[in-house]
């Protein structure tokens, strides 16, 4: 078993988007914030099929950013299963059940007016 090691945001990012591809998460949505926020420098929006999966890919993803890095990621809202926060420190990640992801429509916020959703 590999050391915990410090993860660059890159790093970190390539993580993330593994473990929630591991996890059919769905449209995952990477939004750059590297000069526009202090919060971090990359927030991900994904959404999971139902509360069950929103709540099982939150913590999978908490697991592998502790056996990478040693740290323990912040998470909220894991109870209910709506929309999960998973903060790695650099990386803020959102997975909601989608109607709630509709009704919030958080990216949005953080794109471009008229750029489309990048979609990794």
């Amino acid at each position: 078993m590999p050391a915990p090691q410090e993860l660059t945001s890159k790093d970190q990012l390539d993580l993330i988007l593994q473990s929630l591809d591991d996890d059919k998460a769905e449209e995952i949505v990477t939004i750059n914030l590297a000069g526009k926020s202090s919060i971090g420098d990359y927030m991900i929006v994904c959404s999971g099929r139902s509360s069950r999966q929103v709540s099982s890919i939150a913590d999978k993803l908490a697991e592998k950013i502790k056996h990478a890095t040693g740290r323990v990621a912040k998470i909220e809202g894991k109870e209910t299963g709506d929309w999960v926060l998973i903060d790695t420190g650099d990386i803020i990640v959102h997975v909601f059940r989608p109607e709630v992801r509709e009704f919030y429509q958080l990216e949005k916020m953080w794109l471009q007016p008229g750029s489309p959703a990048p979609a990794i």
